[in-house]
This record gives structure tokens, sequence and C-alpha cells, in this order.
């Protein structure tokens, strides 16, 4: 559909949006550091950006999963050397994790791909295109923000 000549009424174009902005984000998410990780695993070393040092409770809590899944997430960034865990310094029944330097490149490695693939994504389009984006940019983080 063409909405230069016609808009859709409001459900059509929320439709569109959800399912524009679905695929957008998983073009996205497919651009990946050197480790490959899944979408789970890095959004655990975002969350330690973030937030810094947090137990796998904790992660569990902010990610909606159950801790059992957030313990397997956790060891398998522990064995790829992205995380590290030490003891709770007030609950020796806990762990806490930490991002080590390999997982703070990790993270800055794949920021760097998805900036680079979006940004080759917007050179191909033109001055007025990418006019209409940054215009939408304001709208997309109201919708977000409601």
């Amino acid at each position: 559909m063409s909405y230069a000549n016609q808009m859709p009424p409001n459900h059509a174009l929320s439709g569109e949006l959800r399912v524009a902005l679905g695929q957008a984000a998983r073009r996205i998410r497919q651009q990946r550091g050197e480790a490959g990780l899944t979408d789970p695993q890095y959004n655990v070393l975002l969350w330690l950006t973030k937030k810094g040092p947090l137990t796998p409770g904790q992660l569990a809590d902010i990610e909606r999963i159950q801790p059992p899944s957030m313990t397997r997430t956790v060891n398998a960034l522990a064995e790829l050397g992205l995380v590290q865990k030490s003891e709770h310094p007030t609950d020796g029944r806990q762990v806490v994790v930490t991002l080590t330097d390999a997982g703070v490149a990790e993270v800055a490695e794949t920021r760097r791909r998805r900036d680079a693939w979006l940004t080759e994504r917007l050179q191909e389009m033109t001055a007025a295109e990418r006019q209409v984006l940054t215009d939408a940019i304001e709208l997309l983080r109201r919708i977000a923000q409601s």
C-alpha cells in the first residue's frame, strides 16, 4: 500500500507498523559480534553494561524468565569468558555476575556491526527518505514510552 496516496485506517496502520518494526528489529539483531551470541545471551551482557554486577535472580527478573533458564545462560557466558561469577558479598548462597573485558568488547563489537549495517541501509536512501525517518524517531519514542 502506498502511504503517499492513501492513509490506512488506524487499525490497519498499527498492524503494518508492528510488522515493519518487527522485521527491522530482527534484521538489526542478526548483526552480531564475534561470539555469535543468542539474543538472550546478548541481553544479559547489555543489562550488565547498563546496571553493573547483578545476581542471576536479578537478571531473571529483568528478563522475565525462570531462574534456571538464566543460570544456564549465565553459565554459557561464563564458559565463553564474557562474564565472571563471584561470591555474593552478603549471601553465600548466591553469586554475582560481572562483565569481563571480553564481554565489554563483545557488546562494543555487536553495536559497531549493527550501526554499520544500519548506516549502509540509510546511505541507500534519499535525503528525503532519511528526513522521514528522522521525523519518525520522536513518534516512535512516544509510542515506546506510552
